[in-house]
């Protein structure tokens, strides 16, 4: 299987991550425009699993390194597959949560709180488990500037003089609770892969990242029929959506624009994977959630989500900006000076 060696590399791949993860909810915008964001969900879900497989059966089943994927899957543990499929429940429930803050308040709100926090989170608690090779004060500074960042944002939304303080309110808080729970998963995913003791990596009955990341989308769309069946039967915003609608109201286009936008977020997490061992966890996590301020651009300079905001909150957007630049950059020399 093909692997990742230099640090170097693992940051390259972490920014294409962030560019896949910053991205992918535009086709959910798109998509929006005709049927509600529970049916896109099912084909995003289906996305991220198709995506996933085409990797392990190729570049996850190529080469001399270690085992090819179907050899990972029949000698793994119980207790690895369990770890990532939990990851992929749990990465689920935060994301259909971030959807549905997306369908509230907008791509340039709901990333930037929500992915933030996780980002925040996650960091923390990747660091925890392994805080090997990266400069803890760098990366504290770092996640101090995300702090900012989410902050400010925060504030921007507030002055839309088209969000009432309930739906305001509703937007914030789902994003913050989407936020808390997707800094969890990344976690759980990487306790199922290979670890180093005494300098000696242990992997048997553990999965390298090409069968992590497939049993992470299964358990991302086997949960679906549980996270997404409750939120059609109670949505946040809007009457109940009923399952036929899928098969009723969708066509090859609506379809197709799902399946699209979980194949890319798909993308960015075989990615993150295969860097984590290279960067360290924390830092590829960190790295890759600042699609945060992918997403800010796209909902701010294409889909022009505060067009009509006050006098003055394009100096607090351009703050966000720099705040959250300089946090990505601390977060990367974390890494890269300490090699």
């Amino acid at each position: 299987m093909f692997v990742v060696q230099s640090p170097e590399v693992a940051v390259l791949l972490c920014f294409v991550t962030m560019l896949c993860w910053g991205s992918w909810a535009n086709t959910q915008k798109l998509a929006s425009k005709e049927w509600r964001f529970q049916l896109f969900y099912w084909d995003y879900s289906i996305g991220v699993l198709l995506l996933a497989l085409v990797f392990a059966f190729t570049l996850g089943s190529m080469g001399s390194e270690g085992r090819t994927f179907l050899e990972d899957l029949g000698q793994a543990s119980a207790a690895a597959i369990g770890w990532a499929l939990l990851g992929g429940a749990v990465f689920n429930l935060a994301n259909i949560l971030l959807v549905a803050a997306i369908d509230i308040a907008g791509l340039a709100v709901a990333f930037p709180i929500g992915i933030g926090i996780a980002l925040v989170e996650g960091v923390a608690v990747n660091y925890i488990n392994d805080p090997a090779q990266v400069n803890a004060v760098l990366l504290a500074l770092g996640v101090a500037g995300i702090v900012a960042a989410i902050v400010i944002n925060a504030l921007a939304y507030r002055r839309l003089p088209a969000q009432g303080e309930r739906t305001a309110g509703k937007g914030i808080a789902v994003s913050i609770i989407a936020g808390v729970l997707m800094g969890l998963f990344y976690l759980l995913v990487v306790r199922s892969m290979p670890v180093e003791q005494d300098g000696v990596l242990v992997d048997a009955g553990r999965l390298y990242p090409y069968a992590a990341v497939a049993v992470f989308s299964a358990g991302l769309l086997a949960s679906s029929f549980l996270w997404n069946g409750i939120v059609m039967r109670r949505p946040f915003v809007g009457p109940p959506v009923p399952f036929a609608d899928y098969f009723r109201k969708g066509n090859a286009r609506l379809h197709l624009i799902g399946v699209l936008g979980g194949m890319i977020w798909s993308v960015g997490m075989a990615l993150n994977i295969l860097a984590s061992k290279c960067a360290n966890p924390s830092v590829s996590y960190g790295l890759g959630q600042g699609a945060t301020l992918i997403a800010a651009c796209w909902g701010v300079f294409v889909w022009k989500e505060f067009k009509a905001a006050p006098r003055g909150t394009g100096k607090l957007l351009a703050a966000m900006f720099v705040s959250y630049l300089v946090g990505l950059a601390l977060i990367i020399w974390a890494r890269l000076g300490a090699a």
